[in-house]
């Protein structure tokens, strides 16, 4: 299943084209149907970075769709990224979102570049957002718009991000990978225990087992299947 975007197809051939990948075998986690809804995960581990996930998620008989990538880095001292496509209600939403999970401090010089792209797109409303206990880790530059007949734009302003994002991630300070890894495990174990939309989604549907399975396991890649720390 894949939607018109293909955002999570244009991240996973850029990293294949500098880094060696390698696909998890991941079970019967790498389909999971209920109540109408059907999500489809693959989970990747990157050679001199850390871990790559693609979620998709499909409902509404294929009215509403969500494509999500997460990049968890363990080998590089860059944010961890989140990015999501929605296409709902004849609306579509782009969200790429960089945590705060740095060792060292971000240099304001590289957020810089995300704010300049953030800039293409300052015509258009910002997405309603609920508060969330992880605000406080979200940098500024990053991107949550919503519209109508965007796909061109949200097209561009994506792969930008993952552009600029892998352009930094190439010159970006090497760090200890437990040390990291430890960084985005907190971020991880949290959302388990304290939600987020997708989270509290997908344990309504399928368990609190399965969703922290999903999570620490596929998505971030900080817990082995055995539940142990992925260091």
């Amino acid at each position: 299943m894949k939607n018109k975007s293909d955002i999570c197809e244009y991240l996973l051939a850029a990293l294949k084209r500098e880094y060696a990948l390698q696909k998890n075998d991941i079970g019967a986690d790498a389909l999971l149907k209920k109540r109408g809804m059907t999500f489809e995960t693959e989970s990747y581990e990157v050679a001199g970075f850390g871990h790559f996930c693609i979620l998709r998620m499909k409902a509404f008989f294929g009215l509403m769709k969500i494509e999500t990538a997460v990049l968890s880095p363990f080998e590089a001292d860059v944010p961890l990224f989140n990015l999501d496509r929605v296409f709902a209600a004849g609306k579509e939403t782009l969200i790429a979102e960089l945590y705060d999970t740095q060792i060292k401090p971000w240099p304001p010089e590289k957020q810089a570049e995300f704010d300049r792209i953030r800039e293409w797109d300052s015509d258009l409303p910002e997405k309603k957002q609920e508060a969330h206990w992880y605000d406080g880790l979200l940098y500024s530059c990053s991107y949550h718009k919503q519209g109508k007949k965007l796909t061109a734009r949200f097209d561009r302003t994506a792969q930008a991000y993952v552009n600029t994002y892998l352009s930094q991630l190439a010159s970006a300070p090497r760090c200890d990978r437990g040390e990291k890894t430890a960084k985005n495990a907190v971020f991880a174990r949290a959302l388990t225990e304290k939600g987020g939309p997708a989270v509290d989604t997908i344990t309504k549907l399928f368990g609190k087992e399965t969703a922290e399975r999903l999570i620490l396991t596929h998505m971030y890649g900080v817990e082995t299947e055995k539940g142990e720390n992925a260091e």
